[in-house]
């Protein structure tokens, strides 16, 4: 690592034992960096079995054929993620340990509360399930999408391919919901009246 000095010349930063440079070799395993990965993996793990938990209640929830079986779908997509995740953290030899994620627990009791302020069989509860789906996924994207740029850092390579798998498919539910929002829920929700 070069730092410049004042008269604009470059000069060799001095890297302390314990730490590596940024090359893909030799990655130190106690930098704050992999302390903060490591946190950062634990508060995903607990959101991923907090949707297990909480998909099975907003396909309960919808109204549309469609929509359950999105949410029913993407359950069996979360199992997986978290069985990813258990796989991850061996990797690391890290023990697989969740900690609240703060983010989500919000998001789903807003997804709650979508819940309770909408009517049962209104394509009006479907269109506000599915911005409560959206928001999971789009928090799941940023978590996963900074997660793998962290690991590839780290030179944990084989946990980048596990996390860019999941990232690919947290996208792909996203534009499954946005997709059926466009084409048919969002058009009858603006049909009903009070």
């Amino acid at each position: 690592m070069l730092t410049k000095q004042a008269n604009g010349a470059h000069a060799a930063q001095t890297i302390p034992a314990n730490k590596t440079a940024s090359n893909n070799k030799g990655k130190s395993t106690d930098s704050r960096l992999e302390e903060f990965f490591h946190d950062e993996l634990k508060d995903i793990y607990w959101a991923e079995k907090h949707l297990v938990k909480t998909l099975p209640k907003m396909a309960k929830a919808a109204c549309g054929e469609e929509l359950k079986n999105a949410f029913t779908k993407h359950l069996a997509v979360t199992k997986e993620h978290v069985t990813r995740l258990d796989k991850v953290f061996g990797l690391l030899g890290y023990k697989a340990e969740a900690k609240k994620c703060e983010a989500m627990d919000g998001i789903t009791k807003e997804g709650e509360s979508i819940i309770e302020d909408t009517e049962d069989g209104t394509a009006t509860r479907d269109a506000g399930l599915i911005t409560a789906g959206q928001k999971v996924e789009h928090y799941e994207i940023a978590t996963y999408g900074a997660l793998a740029r962290v690991a590839r850092t780290l030179g944990h390579n084989d946990v980048v391919k596990i996390l860019e798998s999941t990232l690919a498919e947290e996208k792909k539910a996203d534009e499954g919901l946005n997709e059926l929002a466009e084409n048919t829920v969002n058009a009858e929700a603006a049909e009903e009246v009070k």
